[in-house]
């Protein structure tokens, strides 16, 4: 339901779309700036608690005691949460550099993902206690990457300096790509802080810090990617039949505006 919300921004008329983030409570300015305060306080306190146990945790598991956490644990949980902490003001960054008017449901639902991703997935190990999280994750940020591409393609649509009339199939293709390249992105980077900093971002290791091997190894990985390419592609077929749909009411539209001005005209020339 959420990634239907945020395609909502990016294809309904503005009608429509305060019609749909007041049903869900999240047009309200304070409630975007109540879970934003409740993310920054929860992230802070995340960074101070991992950089102290980040001293104070042994660097191997100490044998006969696997269940407990390491520095790279702890380090993963720092970084981790250092990184939300940067992305989390992006939005407000790139509303005040490019004047873009970005809704207070868009940020309702950006800092619950933050929140659900990196406070309750990495701090809390919801990621190990709760089953497929890293799965509802990655469906809901393919499906948000998809939308975001309908959007930016929107922007240029409507920026008088830049002429672009791309068909429907066109914008539902570049959404499913940039989707899946921002996805692919993202696996390079845990990729990345696993070989640097021995981390366990793609979850190569289990709760216990036992080494997966072969298949089990590659399933995470492969497994995100799969579901980040089948949210955006979902999010790309409705947003392909919403411009669609859109089109045909402009083309109706217009005919009916030309049939009142040709019998305007017929009128005019009786008199």
């Amino acid at each position: 339901m959420p990634f239907i919300i945020i395609l909502g921004s990016a294809f309904c008329n503005n009608g429509c779309y305060n019609k749909v983030w007041g049903m869900y409570g999240l047009k309200s300015k304070r409630t975007s700036e109540i879970i934003g305060r409740i993310l920054l306080v929860s992230l802070l306190l995340a960074i101070l608690f991992s950089a102290y146990r980040l001293v104070k945790a042994p660097s191997e598991v100490p044998e006969g005691m696997e269940h407990i956490k390491v520095k790279s644990d702890y380090l993963l949980m720092l970084l981790q949460c250092t990184l939300g902490l940067v992305v989390m003001m992006l939005p407000t960054v790139i509303e005040r550099r490019w004047q873009l008017g970005i809704t207070n449901g868009i940020y309702v639902l950006y800092y619950v993902f933050l929140y659900c991703a990196v406070f309750l997935g990495e701090v809390l190990e919801f990621y190990y206690l709760v089953p497929h999280w890293d799965t509802i994750l990655h469906f809901f940020s393919g499906a948000m990457l998809g939308a975001l591409g309908f959007i930016l393609v929107d922007i240029l649509n409507r920026n008088e300096k830049v002429r672009v009339s791309l068909s429907p199939l066109f914008v539902a293709v570049f959404a499913f790509c940039f989707a899946l390249a921002a996805g692919a992105v993202w696996e390079i980077y845990e990729f990345s802080g696993d070989a640097l900093l021995g981390l366990n971002m793609q979850k190569c290791l289990t709760e216990h810090s036992i080494p997966l091997v072969g298949y089990e190894a590659l399933r995470d990985t492969m497994k995100d990617i799969v579901v980040d390419a089948l949210a955006a592609f979902g999010v790309s077929v409705m947003g392909y039949l919403s411009i669609c749909k859109n089109r045909e009411k402009v083309k109706d539209k217009e005919k009916i505006s030309q049939f009142n001005l040709s019998d305007s005209d017929i009128a005019e020339q009786k008199a």
